[in-house]
């Protein structure tokens, strides 16, 4: 999110500086460690961190781990690793929301001592059959329930003398409200589960409801910024603020939450597709993570790109996939260095070449940067081009190589197309060419052939893997899935195409994990973080989706 960029949360900042309400603006960024940030968090990340930029104040980061199930240190650490790598800080403002637990249960009591809260028994089953409906009211037969009975029941549901399920605390507010929220909503429920940082001193924990506007108001907070399904929850968050004794009173606005074709944002259904092995990890390229788009090779200032140009809205949208590619596409078209890379070869031998020679060809870096300057590629008389490149029957309008045919070979000689030699199965041995040794680089010609093609010295050319990456998903929209179907019905099988062998020029050699290349005529690629002597596609050299 760009620092000058304006938005309708920086509309209602700026009222509430302007009337004084504010001095200093606070935000925080609570994500929850029991998975890793996708890219719906890095929106909320951006405008949490970015308004507190935007506005010269601070920005805390707060797990929120006030749910023990599937919480983990290897999470937190992620995650901490994701803000860095987006480029924001939080300084020494790093919390845990169980930092507050102690705190939380002492406002909980006074809410019942105050008559604002009572303990429950109603079985979750109970629960949700006496909620009533818009023309019926809930039902509560505890609602009465003496103030020193609750206060004690309370007690002892801390001290683990019932099992779960047996009662929760309630907030008394208004059991007829058209908000189901304010229904009189639970405020802690009994848990016996270990906790990653409490361990087993805790057995109730506080609903996010409760505890959320609670660790605002402790740290300061002055906007609590928030997605859209949030914005019903929004009365209750402001009577915790109003009904407890915290030091400040923090101001809800939600935003849009980002949807994005042929994309599945919920982290349930991510961890299923680690736990069940469909992917290759929370970083798998395929995965709309932050760790698995950096290990695709997606940079920071692409997705910053991204976030910026999708903009902050009121209202819930679809996001085009493409756009995320076309960001990534720009920056790499600008910055990425050219290289030559063959992913199913097949080799052309040049008769008329001599067999003990080598040429080296000087070929620009990037012709988008004179600064990126040049590299020698090696020439001989053996070389590889890919099959596609070749059409011993060719279609009509085929420009490449065909028998009798002429093409360039890029930055070096136009060849012709000689004897085809095949194997026993009738698959391509070699081609034999003849090359017009009057037409390479550097010397003037007034010959012109319509088909260029790449290509790599066999003699120096590097085997490698490349894993051809596509989207995970074939359906557009994965939040409206057909009846009686799933989202695992619509995995793209070829979503990760794996070329074993493929051809690589030898300035590839040096290359380093994360580094980035355009592989020349094919598309965008980087070395594997994880995977020795592999290079994983990023996106495409090109695509129809234009931005708006």
């Amino acid at each position: 999110m760009a620092e000058n960029s304006s938005n309708f949360i920086h509309d209602f900042i700026d009222e509430d500086l302007a009337a004084g309400k504010v001095e200093k603006i606070h935000t925080r960024f609570p994500p929850e460690p029991n998975g890793y940030l996708h890219i719906g968090h890095c929106k909320a990340l951006i405008i949490d961190f970015g308004t507190a930029k935007k506005y010269g104040g601070l920005c805390n980061l707060r797990m929120d781990d006030t749910n023990p199930a599937k919480e983990d240190t290897e999470y937190v650490e992620a995650i901490q690793e994701d803000i860095r790598w987006l480029g924001f800080d939080w300084g020494d403002r790093f919390f845990y929301g169980s930092d507050y637990f102690e705190r939380t249960y002492e406002l909980a009591e006074e809410l019942i001592k105050k008559g604002d809260a009572y303990v429950c028994e109603l079985t979750p089953e109970e629960f949700k059959a006496n909620r009533g409906d818009l023309t019926h009211p809930a039902v509560s037969p505890y609602r009465d329930r003496p103030i020193e009975e609750s206060l004690d029941l309370f007690r002892r549901m801390r001290a683990g003398e019932f099992p779960e399920g047996k009662y929760t605390l309630r907030a008394k507010i208004d059991l007829a409200s058209g908000n189901f929220n304010m229904r009189d909503p639970a405020l802690y429920r009994i848990r016996y589960i270990e906790h990653h940082r409490q361990g087993t001193k805790w057995c109730i924990f506080p609903m996010y409801d409760f505890a959320h506007p609670i660790q605002d108001a402790l740290e300061g907070i002055t906007h609590s910024l928030c997605s859209l399904e949030y914005e019903d929850h929004r009365p209750l968050y402001n009577w915790v603020i109003e009904h407890c004794d915290v030091p400040s009173t923090p101001r809800q606005i939600e935003f849009a939450r980002l949807n994005i074709t042929n994309t599945v944002l919920s982290k349930r259904y991510l961890r299923y597709l680690v736990e069940n092995n469909i992917v290759d990890g929370w970083d798998d390229p395929r995965m709309p993570t932050l760790c698995g788009l950096r290990r695709r090779g997606y940079t920071a200032a692409s997705v910053l790109d991204f976030i910026d140009r999708i903009g902050v809205a009121k209202s819930n949208s679809m996001v085009n996939i493409g756009l995320l590619e076309y960001c990534i596409r720009e920056e790499l078209n600008q910055t990425a260095l050219r290289r030559i890379a063959v992913l199913k070869p097949i080799k052309v031998v040049i008769d008329n070449y001599p067999e003990d020679r080598t040429e080296w060809f000087d070929v620009a870096n990037n012709p988008n940067d004179p600064e990126a300057g040049t590299r020698q590629v090696p020439f001989t008389r053996e070389v590889y081009i890919d099959a596609d490149d070749f059409a011993e029957v060719p279609p009509p309008k085929f420009f490449r190589l065909k028998p009798g045919g002429e093409v360039r070979l890029m930055s070096g000689y136009i060849i012709k197309c000689g004897e085809i030699i095949k194997n026993e199965d009738g698959s391509i041995k070699e081609i034999h060419a003849t090359a017009d040794l009057e037409t390479g680089t550097g010397v003037p010609t007034d010959r012109k052939v319509k088909g260029t093609i790449h290509w790599v010295s066999a003699k120096h050319a590097i085997d490698t893997d490349i894993v051809v990456y596509d989207r995970l998903f074939t359906r557009e929209n994965m939040n409206d899935l057909p009846e009686g179907t799933s989202y695992i019905d619509f995995l793209n099988p070829e979503s990760a195409v794996k070329v074993e062998n493929a051809k690589v020029e030898p300035a590839l050699a040096d290359a380093k994990p994360g580094d980035k290349f355009q592989f020349v005529r094919i598309g965008y690629f980087a070395k594997d973080t994880k995977n020795e002597n592999t290079f994983n596609r990023i996106v495409s050299l090109k695509d129809s989706y234009k931005p708006e």
